[in-house]
């Protein structure tokens, strides 16, 4: 049987089963749904009551672009060493401890491509965080610190020609022209995609595009200040 939306709702309820705070991470490579994905199961389980499930994607852990021009690697954002990664995996270990407080995550501007530091409040309430990412799977740097934290990863799939073309109008939407945004896609995007897609095997489900229903759906590009795909 096909893999269905009702399926993984089902699966991430499950996860908090005995009533401990649960960290579900999806993966995937850039423009391949994860965020897109985030945010149908926290919307859907979200529905039926109080909010008990919360979002904070990996995007916030940006490094700033004048830290990425002292470093030296603007002209790679979004490649693994231009993200905070040991910070990010300190805050899921933080979410995971479960003291009873507000837990502020950074959140992500895309019209300023900048992090917003706590910008996102986590509260004692959430039974479920959902987190998003390209690396969440990574097991080099300080990357190989995140997936002890996390309860389960799942890994979102597309067709490359698919992934490709959401990439592309995501960049044209905050302002890159159409050849500018081909040549970072074809470029500095495909090289982080090519190295996410290495670490696919390590996934706990591989979740299929299919398997978000047209009911269910929202526009490739995601709402600024949450991240990206």
């Amino acid at each position: 049987m096909p893999l269905t939306f009702d399926d993984l709702l089902t699966r991430a309820r499950a996860l908090t089963r005995d009533g401990r705070r649960a960290v579900l991470g999806v993966a995937g490579s850039p423009g391949a749904g994860k965020t897109t994905l985030a945010e149908h199961l926290v919307r859907a389980l979200n529905g039926d009551g109080p909010p008990w499930v919360a979002h904070v994607p990996m995007d916030g852990f940006h490094l700033a672009d004048a830290e990425l021009d002292r470093l030296g690697r603007r002209d790679r954002k979004g490649a693994p060493d231009t993200f905070d990664a040991a910070g990010y995996a300190a805050l899921l270990r933080r979410l995971r401890e479960d003291t009873g407080e507000v837990v502020y995550a950074p959140g992500f501007e895309r019209v300023l491509e900048q992090p917003i530091a706590g910008s996102i409040p986590v509260p004692p309430a959430a039974r479920l965080v959902v987190t998003e990412g390209n690396y969440l799977l990574l097991q080099e740097g300080w990357w190989v610190r995140v997936r002890p934290c996390l309860d389960e990863v799942w890994f979102c799939e597309v067709a490359e020609d698919e992934r490709i073309r959401r990439l592309v109008a995501r960049h044209e939407e905050f302002g890159k022209e159409h050849e500018t945004a081909v040549g970072w896609v074809l470029g500095t995007d495909q090289r982080n995609a090519d190295l996410v897609a290495t670490t696919r095997e390590r996934a706990d489900l591989v979740v299929p595009a299919d398997a978000l229903p047209s009911p269910y759906a929202v526009p490739d590009i995601p709402p600024t200040g949450h991240g990206h795909d």
